[in-house]
């Protein structure tokens, strides 16, 4: 991966910070972030605990309180690079997409930081539908990619944005992000690498019956499934839904076969990078969530389950010895997981930021 000047230490900053995983990677980088926002209080808790020297600030950005000292932090310590990542459920295809979501309005603070801080580099991720969704500017419909593009044009930005996946960037996982680099340089975005599959990311894991603790890892865990699911899922091959299942399919209280996305109910397979990963990545009847399974002597498969945090982790390209604090329950894990901005995705990118 390039490197970046060793004696140069660039200081930044992270809205929108979540627990902060997009930042593992970047000290590689030489990127410092002096501090980061945070609208929630547990998810700021968890940030502190894995970033102990970075100020986290949480609290609502549209306070002007909070604002101000965001704005303050920055010129105190002469950040020159921006992240910023936020909310994006009122856009996501996986939500309503309702124009009127308050969420959709957070960009305008992003850029209303932009244009008072004026950093050398800025980097924006959110989801696909980001480029082309609207939202309202003084009564006005308007492209939230032309907003941006209007707003900052008198300040000679290169501005590049382009909808990328995180599987051809060191991720085993298919993750699609609109990425958005503002610069006072050209920005390149880095090369394609070859994909990497869920075997290569966790097929050296041992496998795990429902509810199952392995002794390799803490969180190498499955979780408790209903055993109708199980058993549905121990008679699906690799790739399949159990809905096409000819005897063990998904039925409802009233014995009948449910119809449902052909998505549901579904293992992963072995040799492709793996389906995005949502955050109700612990459920085996919602998206692409079940292990990939193997094979067994019986004609059953293996590993009739969601996947383990564990393999949550490896298949977004987090690594196995990430900090994260004893109190953080199982359920915020996978959330804030099923969030993520890959952190090997956004460290390849900022590794290709102009000086």
């Amino acid at each position: 991966m390039p490197k970046k000047n060793k004696d140069k230490v660039i200081n930044g900053m992270s809205l929108f910070s979540n627990v902060g995983i997009d930042e593992l990677f970047l000290k590689r980088q030489r990127i410092n972030i002096i501090a980061a926002n945070e609208l929630l209080h547990e998810r700021a808790m968890f940030y502190r605990h894995v970033y102990p020297n970075t100020k986290m600030i949480c609290g609502d950005i549209t306070n002007n309180s909070v604002f101000r000292k965001l704005i303050k932090i920055w010129k105190e310590n002469d950040c020159k690079f921006l992240l910023a990542t936020p909310p994006c459920q009122g856009m996501s295809v996986a939500g309503k997409m309702l124009i009127e979501d308050p969420r959709n309005k957070l960009i305008k603070y992003v850029i209303k930081f932009i244009k008072i801080t004026k950093p050398d580099n800025i980097l924006i991720e959110n989801v696909p539908p980001i480029l082309n969704f609207p939202i309202y500017i003084r009564r006005k419909k308007i492209k939230i990619s032309e907003y941006i593009t209007n707003e900052l044009l008198q300040y000679k930005y290169h501005i590049k944005m382009q909808v990328l996946d995180a599987a051809d960037f060191k991720t085993p996982q298919h993750r699609k992000r609109a990425i958005i680099l503002i610069s006072k340089k050209e920005w390149n975005l880095p090369k394609k690498y070859n994909q990497i599959t869920v075997y290569d990311a966790i097929g050296d894991l041992p496998s795990l019956k429902n509810g199952e603790q392995s002794k390799i890892h803490k969180y190498h865990r499955a979780l408790y499934h209903n055993k109708n699911h199980i058993l549905w899922m121990s008679h699906t091959p690799t790739g399949k839904t159990a809905l096409k299942n000819k005897k063990y399919f998904p039925i409802n209280k009233k014995g009948k076969k449910i119809s449902a996305f052909s998505t549901t109910y579904k293992r992963m397979e072995w040799y492709k990078p793996a389906p995005t990963v949502t955050i109700c990545n612990g459920a085996i009847s919602s998206q692409n969530n079940v292990h990939p399974g193997w094979k067994l002597k019986n004609g059953k498969y293996s590993d009739a389950r969601a996947l383990s945090i564990l393999e949550l982790m490896r298949i977004c390209g987090i690594p196995d010895n990430w900090n994260i604090p004893k109190w953080a329950n199982e359920n915020l894990i996978r959330k804030v997981i099923g969030e993520c901005f890959p952190p090997k995705f956004c460290e390849l990118i900022v590794s290709k930021m102009p000086h």
